[in-house]
């Protein structure tokens, strides 16, 4: 089995002239960074392997992440950034087979697009909060049955789990 977490950045802000790669997190994206870190933790969805989109916002997501994770490794992506399902699946079927758990930090659409073609069944009323809204902050575990990641295949996957900051009960989500 392998397993892929797909959490989507915190809450970016949108400073007057700044490119879309160079938003940073809001105060509010940080804080919900720092609780999906310690539930990551607390819940122990440690990976293996970490990627990462090269955006600002992805890169503060992650060191903010980092600390409640320990030591793992970790590669910026640049196939990531703006990238639609399909490209995330093929990102995703070329990682290294003796990785058994990969945590992907991204941005919607491509990611709640990917994490609705992978996950053809699971708890239900998980997959239904993830079909209705994927936030920012957002997380997907999705735990596929299959031996690499070369065979992971459109609605092969079980949504284990979606977790979202309002969730955890820390305010609205995004």
């Amino acid at each position: 089995m392998v397993r892929l977490l797909l959490l989507r950045h915190a809450k970016s802000s949108w400073p007057s002239g700044m490119l879309d790669v160079d938003r940073p997190l809001s105060a509010r994206g940080r804080k919900a960074a720092v609780l999906m870190g310690d539930y990551l933790d607390d819940e122990e969805l440690l990976p293996d392997l970490v990627l990462i989109s090269p955006a600002r916002r992805t890169v503060e997501t992650w060191s903010l992440v980092q600390p409640a994770l320990g030591p793992v490794t970790m590669r910026a992506e640049p196939r990531i950034y703006d990238a639609p399902a399909a490209r995330l699946l093929s990102l995703i079927q070329e990682i290294d087979p003796q990785i058994s758990s990969v945590l992907i930090i991204g941005h919607n659409p491509g990611f709640e697009d990917l994490a609705r073609l992978l996950a053809s069944h699971g708890d239900g009323e998980a997959l239904s909060r993830m079909r209705q809204k994927y936030p920012t902050a957002g997380l997907a575990v999705i735990d596929c049955d299959c031996a690499s990641w070369a065979e992971v295949k459109p609605r092969g996957g079980k949504l284990e789990r979606f977790v979202t900051p309002k969730f955890l009960g820390a305010g609205e989500d995004d």
